[in-house]
């Protein structure tokens, strides 16, 4: 007899982010839907203080509001010579409604004369329940900032993202190219390596009835030894 499947929510209405989640996990038993599949739902205020807080908010709010494990994803660009900016603010850093060219010409504005080109893509992916436990995946890509547009591929601030591995900005990979380096590539690579045990877990969680808590850093540290909780 077929494996039930599991039926998760990716937190979003990106029908693109859909697939590329589908692929990664085809050959597991999962349902994988989006919002758009639940009608309309209530957008998130994206008002916590790291990428950890964000995608943590995004995936509660879907796993409580349709009863389902939920998953979902924050990521941007920090600077070191910035203090850590764009961060959370990556894509509103020139504006609420600013374009990727009016956020790459403030931060190349912001980086007039300096040194210290050194940068980084972070990316978290958060699992959670509707009772409140989450698991939390992490990416991270180092490059430097540099002094100018090059190449005219890829988004946000992949025009100005020099990869030392590569040898370009990420606008001058293909897509298969970025995809094997990129922080969000990484992350889903974490929870592609682990994917049976997270439905282990979800299993287990979904069977319990634990009344939410407000914080998620009170949740447990070590529901298995190699899994990474929140």
């Amino acid at each position: 007899m077929p494996k039930a499947k599991t039926t998760i929510v990716l937190a979003t209405r990106n029908r693109g982010k859909v697939k590329e989640f589908q692929r990664i996990l085809a050959d597991y038993p999962v349902d994988l839907k989006c919002l758009s599949d639940f009608g309309p739902i209530p957008e998130v205020e994206e008002d916590g203080k790291t990428f950890d807080d964000n995608a943590y908010k995004k995936a509660l709010f879907a796993a409580k509001v349709l009863g389902i494990p939920a998953i979902a994803d924050d990521s941007g660009l920090v600077v070191e010579a910035l203090n850590g900016a764009p961060g959370i603010y990556s894509s509103r850093y020139a504006g609420e409604h600013a374009s990727d060219r009016e956020n790459i010409d403030k931060l190349l504005r912001e980086m007039t004369g300096v040194k210290n080109r050194r940068a980084a893509f972070e990316c978290v992916i958060s699992i959670a329940v509707p009772s409140g436990p989450a698991l939390t995946y992490e990416g991270r890509c180092a490059g430097t900032i540099s002094t100018e547009i090059c190449g005219d591929g890829g988004f946000g601030y992949d025009p100005i993202f020099y990869h030392p591995g590569l040898g370009k900005s990420f606008a001058e990979c293909s897509m298969t190219e970025k995809n094997k380096v990129s922080h969000r590539g990484l992350a889903l690579g974490e929870v592609a390596s682990e994917f049976s045990k997270i439905l282990a877990w979800l299993q287990v969680r979904m069977t319990e009835l634990k009344p939410p808590k407000p914080d998620h850093k009170q949740f447990a540290h070590n529901d298995w030894s190699e899994g990474k909780m929140v």
